[in-house]
């Protein structure tokens, strides 16, 4: 019956979205940790508890469903922590290293946002007009998020173009590069 195979279909990709965003529970506090900008790290720190937020609604989804949310990785989200966290471990100072955390949030809404708007229409189709409410009040703060972090990044990016201007100055009066800031 192709009614059920979607809707095996439908718990799947919730099983992965639930995956993905446990995934940011662990992944956002390393990111706030590593933000140079208060305004960032303030962003990351709220993205946080939005996203502890969204994985309740899915677990409301999944209670409804009788089903449960785990045994699912989400290797998309997986990769796209681990760019992450690559970023974090690069040798990057202050706006530079906000920039590329930027991009690495922004790559992570994006996902999240079109992985939201498959299931919601999986869900219209099947019916489940209360879970396609959650998933599009969850798929709109997404897309919030997102731009809030393309706003941020014109300031932020400004500043790193300067902080690179500045850091090659520094290298060719004194001939090496001046640290920015202790470890």
């Amino acid at each position: 019956m192709p009614n059920e195979s979607l809707k095996q279909l439908y718990i799947d990709e919730l099983k992965d979205l639930f995956s993905a965003e446990s995934q940011l529970v662990k992944a956002l506090p390393k990111m706030a940790k590593a933000a140079s900008s208060e305004e960032l790290r303030t962003g990351f720190e709220k993205h946080l508890e939005q996203t502890k937020s969204h994985v309740q609604r899915l677990e409301e989804i999944f209670q409804s469903l009788d089903e449960s949310p785990k045994g699912k990785k989400c290797v998309g989200m997986e990769g796209l922590v681990k760019e992450g966290s690559e970023i974090i471990e690069e040798d990057f100072e202050d706006a530079v290293l906000d920039a590329g955390l930027i991009g690495a949030a922004r790559r992570v809404e994006h996902y999240e946002m079109a992985a939201y708007g498959t299931v919601c229409e999986f869900a219209k189709v099947l019916g489940q007009m209360t879970h396609a409410s959650l998933l599009e009040k969850t798929l709109s703060e997404e897309k919030q998020t997102d731009a809030k972090l393309a706003e941020l990044a014109k300031d932020v990016n400004t500043q790193a173009k300067e902080e690179g201007s500045e850091e090659r100055q520094d290298t060719s009066k004194q001939g090496r590069k001046t640290p920015k800031r202790a470890a």
